[in-house]
């Protein structure tokens, strides 16, 4: 991913959570494979390997709780990008590998991860 020259605010605090989540993904022996995957339906901010299992994780962070807390933010249209962009990132595989869709959400200072937070239907 090319480096943005200067980020805004939020954008430097959106890949200070992702650095966050990708620290904590590897600390429980995940390896990450791709940040920031861009397609035109969507993104994944992170896609890690768990085993045989292929982990697509978006990575939600919310400063304060007005607008409710970060995961309460991934709406279902945000769902449907996500499990698209995750289509297009397995196109090349022939055998598709095991997968599952978790969101690691940083409100305030506190990190949750939730594994299998949604699937595909």
């Amino acid at each position: 991913m090319t480096a943005i020259a200067h980020p805004t605010p939020a954008q430097a605090t959106g890949g200070d959570a992702e650095d966050r989540a990708a620290a904590l993904l590897s600390r429980n022996g995940l390896a990450i494979v791709a940040r920031n995957y861009r397609t035109r339906m969507g993104e994944i901010d992170l896609v890690a390997r768990d085993g045989d299992c292929l982990v697509f994780v978006e990575v939600r962070s919310r400063a304060g709780a007005a607008y409710g807390d970060a995961l309460e933010s991934i709406t279902p249209g945000k769902r449907r990008r996500i499990v698209a962009a995750a289509r297009h990132f397995l196109l090349p595989y022939e055998r598709l590998p095991p997968c599952r869709f978790d969101v690691i959400a940083l409100d305030a200072d506190e990190l949750r991860w939730v594994r299998g937070a949604f699937d595909v239907s």
